[in-house]
């Protein structure tokens, strides 16, 4: 994801040009019922997970319970509803937001049962239905908008999860403000998030511990010029860690249909209070160059993590890893290094708009490696294969409907320590079919 960041300098020059401002988006605004959008969102996913050499769903030396060894085979169908209302007319702008999630399980069992699509019953079965409901309202003051409820976020410090049926939600305030052209600025206190398998607003948790507390996250982003971005993010997640991100991105214009990209992301997590999420210590960037040309883009990135832990993240939302390697692996063990090699092409040019392709390989190597909490070893290692097919629907009834297969295969050999190779052998296919619909 490429994001901005803030500039003192750039600040205070923008700032005497603000009142040069023609019109704001609450000047604008048609009010309350003429900017209302009424979308639906289906999305069914299709998804294995076979854990090589044993690891998976085993729950008794005897399989007595009835799981199988190291399969995960899941199939469902999601369905979102989201109205957002337009705001009233006048200096302050009155709106609300409401969503409905749904997903009803076509395909699962008690022994198949884990790649995060359905709840667990108190007898270990898939639940077969889930709904959420929520809102927000919303006040909009000029070009700046305060949100308070339920609602999703993409932040690099707190960013809800859209990787399965149905998406995270955070329960609490976020305020976000466009006051000045290039320039964002974004703060939120967030006390909730529910899980994408649960309908509860603190659904989300680790190991034992009670969820979130709260979640105070600021941001500044700022585009320089055309082809020049960079942010800062910080966030303190209560009795779990603090958070500092920074990003930059930078493009070179080359020959016509040809450009160069850099991307640079790093994180900065410390644990704080009660230590929920365990000790962490953690320093993680990544950069990323991506040469486009034409209908091909070939993109090489290195990424590399320090300190004495892994980097962390999950209760501030399981998107809060915004790197260019954070794929099915993420590559983000104490002390790993890694390096991606990928290849995207879009068959538009090749008379088959709407078709693209991917392929990936990440290598990573160096990682430390502990048993009980000893480290035992620095020399961790995995890699993992991607391939992908996408083609959506360019016209008629069926427009914007896509199908997307995804196959991944990763190996690693002692990065979670002692037998980790045991459960982290894995294959996968995950194969999603979306439908937007724009109702109004």
């Amino acid at each position: 994801m490429q994001v901005m960041k803030w500039s003192v300098i750039a600040l205070a020059v923008a700032a005497g040009t603000t009142q040069m401002a023609v019109a704001s988006s609450q000047s604008e605004s048609k009010g309350f019922i003429e900017d209302t959008s009424f979308d639906i969102f289906s999305r069914a996913l299709y998804f294995n997970r076979d854990f090589r050499n044993g690891g998976g769903n085993v729950s008794d030396a005897n399989k007595s319970s009835g799981f199988k060894n190291g399969y995960r085979e899941e199939f469902g169908l999601g369905m979102r509803l989201l109205l957002e209302s337009g705001f009233t007319q006048g200096t302050v702008g009155v709106g609300f937001d409401a969503h409905s999630l749904s997903s009803v399980k076509l395909d699962s069992g008690r022994g198949r049962l884990g790649t995060g699509q359905f709840s667990r019953t108190d007898e270990g079965r898939p639940d077969d239905t889930q709904t959420e409901v929520g809102g927000a309202i919303k006040f909009r003051v000029s070009d700046t908008v305060l949100k308070h409820g339920n609602m999703m976020v993409a932040s690099p410090v707190f960013s809800t999860d859209d990787s399965r049926l149905l998406p995270e939600v955070a329960t609490g305030t976020y305020l976000v403000s466009n006051e000045i052209e290039g320039l964002e600025l974004s703060a939120g206190r967030f006390t909730g998030l529910s899980s994408q398998t649960a309908t509860g607003r603190d659904s989300i948790n680790g190991k034992g511990n009670p969820g979130l507390s709260s979640a105070n996250i600021i941001g500044a982003s700022y585009q320089f010029t055309d082809n020049f971005s960079a942010a800062y993010h910080a966030s303190d997640v209560e009795d779990y860690w603090k958070k500092h991100y920074i990003n930059a991105n930078y493009t070179i214009p080359l020959a016509e249909e040809q450009s160069l990209n850099f991307d640079l992301n790093a994180y900065k997590t410390d644990d704080q209070g009660k230590e929920l999420g365990g000790k962490v210590d953690n320093t993680i960037f990544s950069l990323a160059g991506a040469y486009s040309f034409g209908a091909h883009t070939v993109t090489l990135a290195y990424q590399q993590a320090d300190g004495d832990t892994a980097y962390a993240y999950g209760v501030d939302g399981n998107g809060t890893v915004w790197l260019a390697n954070a794929t099915t692996s993420e590559f983000w063990t104490e002390d790993e290094r890694s390096l991606q090699a990928r290849y995207d092409i879009d068959m538009t040019s090749y008379g088959v708009p709407g078709l693209s392709f991917m392929a990936r390989y990440i290598s990573g190597w160096n990682a430390t490696v502990r048993e009980d909490g000893v480290i035992t070893g620095t020399d961790g290692k995995e890699h993992e294969l991607g391939l992908q097919a996408k083609y959506v629907i360019q016209e008629g009834a069926a427009k914007d409907l896509s199908f997307r297969v995804a196959h991944n295969l990763t190996r690693s050999d002692k990065v979670a320590g002692a037998g980790a190779s045991t459960t982290s052998d894995v294959n996968e296919v995950r194969i999603f079919i979306d439908y937007p619909l724009d109702v109004l």
